[in-house]
C-alpha cells in the first residue's frame, strides 16, 4: 500500500492519529549498538535494515506515523535523506496508510551530552536558525509528509525553528520537552505554545520526551493559547541520568490517562523513550480500530494501558 495519500492535518481534523514509540529502545531490543554520539543515527549509517525493522514493528502495532532516525544527526545530508528513505520503505510495506515524520531534534541533541534536557545553550536565535536550516532543507528534499520539531527544550530554539520554516510551505508539528509546568529552560508553557499559534506551517503542538504526569497540564496550557490540534508522546515514566547514561524506572508505574489527554485536545498520541510496540498496541486498542479497518499482525498489549 502507498504512503498516506492525504495530509496529516486533514486526518487530525477528523480523528485521533497514532504515533509510533521510542526508536532507540526498539533498536536496543533488536541487539543494536547505540553507543556513540550519533545514537540511532549510528544504526542508520551502519545497519539501515535494522532501522526499517524497528519502524515495521511499530506499523504492526498499529502506528500511523513513523518518526525518522534523524533526531541526533547534524549536517550530513546523505544520512538525513536515508532516514526518510528507510521510514518510507517501512510505510510503503504497511497494510494501512502511514505518514512519515522527519525528526528535527534540538541543537542539544547533536551535542550528545544531555543538553536537550536543559536548553540555554548560550547561542543566539540567529545561530540556532543557521544550525537548523541545512538540516531542515536536507530533510524536506527527501520528501517526508511532515517535520517533527521535537524535544525542544527552549522557546528561543522554537522561535529559531519557526523562522527557518516560515514561507517554505512545509508542514510540521512543534513539541516541547517539559517538566513541572515549564519548558526545560524554565519558560512558561503558555508563552512557549503561543509562538506557534500564528504559524501556518505548524499543524499541531504539544509535548514529548517528558514524564506522563506532565502531559495533561501542558495540554491544558497549549489549549489556552492555540486552537491547533494537540499532541503527546511522553516517556514511559522512567528518569534519564545523563551522567551515567542510564534510565531509572519507577517502582510503581502508573497507567497513562490517555482518555483524559484526548479530552484535553490531544489528536496525535504515541510514545517516546522506553515506549515499545506493546505499549503502542495498547494505545491502538484504546483509540479504536484503524479507519478503514485493516488486518494487523498482532502485538502483545502492554497491561499498563
Amino acid at each position: 500500500m502507498p504512503r498516506a495519500t492525504g495530509p496529516l492535518a486533514e486526518a487530525l481534523a477528523r480523528r485521533p492519529v497514532l504515533l509510533d514509540g521510542g526508536l532507540s529502545n526498539q533498536l536496543a531490543d533488536q541487539g543494536c549498538d547505540l553507543s556513540g554520539s550519533l545514537w540511532t543515527g549510528r544504526v542508520l549509517d551502519e545497519r539501515p535494515e535494522q532501522v526499517e525493522a524497528a519502524h515495521a514493528a511499530y506499523v504492526r502495532a498499529g502506528a500511523e506515523v513513523l518518526i525518522t532516525a534523524s533526531y541526533q544527526i547534524g549536517h550530513d545530508p546523505g544520512l538525513l535523506e536515508r532516514s526518510v528513505r528507510v521510514a518510507d520503505a517501512a510505510a510503503r510495506a504497511a497494510g494501512h496508510e502511514v505518514w512519515v515524520a522527519a525528526s528535527v531534534g534540538p541543537y542539544g541533541a547533536v551535542l550528545a551530552d544531555g543538553s536537550e534536557y536543559r536548553g540555554r545553550y548560550g547561542l543566539s536565535r540567529d545561530a540556532l536558525a543557521a544550525f537548523h536550516r541545512p538540516r531542515i532543507e536536507a530533510l524536506l528534499a527527501a520528501g517526508p509528509d511532515v517535520l517533527a520539531l521535537e524535544t525542544v527544550p527552549d522557546s528561543d530554539e522554537a522561535q529559531a525553528l519557526l523562522r527557518v520554516l516560515a514561507g517554505t510551505g512545509a508542514r510540521a508539528w512543534l513539541s516541547y520537552t517539559v517538566a513541572g509546568g515549564r519548558t526545560r529552560a524554565g519558560q512558561p508553557l503558555a508563552e512557549a505554545f503561543a509562538l506557534a499559534a500564528g504559524a501556518p506551517e505548524v499543524i499541531a503542538v504539544g509535548v514529548n520526551c517528558c514524564d506522563p504526569a506532565d502531559v495533561l497540564p501542558a495540554l491544558e496550557a497549549a489549549a489556552s493559547v492555540t486552537a491547533k490540534p494537540l499532541l503527546a508522546y511522553p516517556n514511559d515514566g522512567s528518569v534519564w541520568d545523563a551522567g551515567t547514561r542510564t534510565w531509572h524506572a519507577p517502582a510503581h508505574p502508573a497507567p497513562w490517562p490517555a482518555t483524559a489527554w484526548r479530552a484535553a485536545g490531544a489528536r496525535l498520541l504515541g510514545g517516546c523513550c522506553r515506549v515499545g510496540p506493546p505499549w503502542i498496541a495498547g494505545l491502538r486498542a484504546a483509540l479504536g480500530p484503524l479507519p478503514p479497518e485493516v488486518a494487523l499482525e498482532s502485538e502483545p498489549v502492554d497491561p499498563r494501558l
